[in-house]
């Protein structure tokens, strides 16, 4: 068995069974594998852009990892735009990009390049594998990766040689890693923020925009009358008539919190605990603040926008989750300025009295 043959056992092992692919012939070695994996279904693709678009796309909707496979550098180049939409979207995505053999890059030849270099833009897990018998542990460390929590782009860069010399065989799938749970004190907080006086805002983003997290987000601002935020593009976003529907933030950021993973978990009971209860009726309607470099722009759910004003300052209540990657919850309200929003400081932020920030860590 050669080291694609390996590679593709261990993707299909650890579930990822679809490649969308543009392949050039230092990538052959795989494509001659896929016989001999039939488990794998290839798609080819006429330019990578079409393959890391539909990569993303399918991983969205399957919600598990897709596989690409791009040619060299300058293919990797080609498909960035797409693969950078599945970095904002935090798709678990496995890119692979092949390179020349590894004896041959001295020679720098017309299509070699930094690969690293490029795809480490995409600022996921990039790793360069230049040992056949390693090719398949890196793969199902590149899944494993890919998967997060949160999701993200995994890139393994295959020199031809690593495909077509002898392997030590497939690898045993990685387990991911799971999505910590927020504490009872931070759930308990934020409860309580909610359920204040004044106005209130729940945002939500990441696998909280599925139907079963938002429905219960939607009954928590029912029941509390908070407005329900949601980042400006989720992965994906579950709507239709008689579903809940989250008011979108003007500008996506991923400094502000987003109720996320443990929402559809044990968390889904606790702050019912607290006496935000279940109902799914429609959350009553508010405004919304959209911020945009230092400005803050009144928008109400309905209606037209109203003139500009500027951002609340810093020390009117602003608060920043600690890192852009951070994935929580926000519970945040204003006695004067309902659910205000404002960009401060290149960062967004919400101009509050009492803010809540519910981290639940970078993957």
């Amino acid at each position: 068995m050669n080291g694609a043959q390996a590679l593709i056992r261990t993707l299909v092992d650890a579930g990822v069974d679809t490649c969308f692919m543009n392949p050039g012939t230092s990538e052959m070695h795989f494509v001659a594998a896929l016989d001999d994996v039939p488990e794998m279904h290839s798609v080819l693709a006429l330019f990578e852009g079409v393959a890391t678009g539909a990569a993303d796309g399918y991983a969205r909707m399957a919600g598990s990892p897709a596989a690409s496979l791009l040619h060299l550098g300058p293919g990797l180049g080609n498909g960035l735009a797409n693969l950078h939409n599945a970095r904002r979207g935090r798709v678990p995505l496995v890119n692979i990009v092949g390179d020349h053999a590894t004896y041959h890059a001295q020679y720098d030849a017309p299509l070699q390049s930094d690969i690293s270099a490029i795809a480490s833009s995409l600022e996921g897990w990039v790793h360069s594998c230049t040992d056949p018998d390693a090719v398949a542990r890196d793969a199902a460390a590149a899944v494993a990766a890919a998967q997060g929590p949160p999701g993200q782009v995994a890139t393994l860069i295959l020199p031809a040689d690593v495909c077509w010399l002898d392997s030590s065989g497939p690898a045993t799938p990685i387990a991911p890693a799971t999505a910590p749970e927020a504490s009872e004190n931070a759930i308990a907080e934020a409860a309580a923020a909610l359920s204040g006086q004044g106005a209130a805002a729940l945002m939500v983003g990441g696998a909280a925009c599925m139907q079963d997290a938002v429905e219960l987000a939607g009954a928590v601002c029912a029941n509390s009358g908070a407005n329900l935020l949601a980042e400006t593009f989720p992965a994906r976003l579950q709507r239709g008539a008689g579903r809940v529907e989250p008011q979108r933030l003007g500008r996506r950021s991923g400094s502000v919190g987003i109720l996320g993973h443990y929402l559809v978990g044990k968390g889904d009971a606790r702050l019912t605990q607290h006496g935000l209860g279940r109902s799914l009726a429609q959350r009553p309607r508010g405004q919304v603040h959209a911020g945009h470099r230092g400005r803050a722009r009144n928008r109400p759910v309905k209606g037209p926008p109203e003139p500009d004003q500027r951002a609340q300052r810093a020390g009117q209540g602003r608060a920043i989750l600690e890192h852009q990657k951070t994935v929580g919850l926000v519970a945040a309200q204003h006695p004067d300025h309902p659910g205000q929003l404002g960009r401060v400081e290149g960062q967004v932020g919400i101009g509050v009295e009492h803010q809540i920030g519910i981290g639940l860590g970078e993957a």
